[in-house]
């Protein structure tokens, strides 16, 4: 038989620490709890992940893979409002299924410290959000738009969670989507660009493009169009 390597020890920590977190919510990952249930000593899980953190982190990442997988597989169509309510859709579905991971991700929020999956997350949701701006389609900056997205999502999520399920609202996610994109976007018959703000938002977004301002330039007029973007 093949020796363990970091790898297995990793993968195994993992697992026993996603089945104590379904179990027995964040209360159950303690340090001792999650090496007893490994199989390992303490000090693997230090060597391994740092801190306990660091493990709550891994832990994070490793039941929010899943979720990841399904927003790569999702693609993308040619009508980016649609992939914007499609990956919305996805991030509640997720939530309300893996409701022990989600929490563990967003119910407990600690100034100037994101999860990278949570960072992957709404990197690819901001990623969404400039393609709407490229389209122009988008009423206020990408940046407004993506927090405000995530935001409303995430309440949404977390408000779900915390009521009895017999209790939920059933339209609570629909409502709350079309308000945030109501609120994000132009008329869809609207002509693109038809007002300031908008075109403002619409040339942030192709701002990379513009190879004969220099970095600093750049930086310089994107602030200029984000204040006119949600002036």
């Amino acid at each position: 038989m093949a020796p363990k390597t970091a790898a297995d020890t990793r993968g195994r920590i993992l697992e026993a620490a996603a089945a104590l977190l379904a179990a027995e919510g964040r209360e159950g990952l303690s340090t001792r709890a999650v090496s007893a249930a490994a199989g390992v000593q303490p000090p693997a899980l230090y060597r391994l992940f740092g801190d306990k953190d660091g493990l709550l982190d891994a832990v994070a990442a490793y039941g929010f893979d899943e979720y990841l997988k399904s927003k790569r597989a999702m693609g993308e169509t040619a009508d980016p409002v649609e992939d914007l309510r499609r990956g919305w859709d996805l991030h509640i579905e997720f939530g309300l299924a893996r409701p022990e991971f989600y929490v563990l991700m967003y119910g407990d929020p600690r100034p100037g410290r994101t999860s990278p999956a949570a960072r992957e997350a709404e990197a690819m949701l901001r990623r969404i959000v400039k393609r709407v701006a490229s389209a122009g389609r988008l009423r206020v900056s990408v940046e407004r738009a993506a927090h405000l997205t995530h935001a409303a999502g995430m309440g949404v999520v977390l408000t779900q969670i915390a009521t009895p399920e017999a209790e939920r609202d059933p339209d609570l996610s629909e409502t709350a989507r079309e308000t945030v994109l109501d609120r994000i976007l132009t008329g869809a018959k609207e002509p693109a660009g038809t007002n300031l703000p908008e075109r403002a938002v619409a040339l942030k977004a192709g701002l990379d493009g513009a190879t004969r301002l220099t970095k600093a330039e750049r930086t310089l007029m994107a602030e200029w169009l984000d204040r006119i973007a949600n002036a």
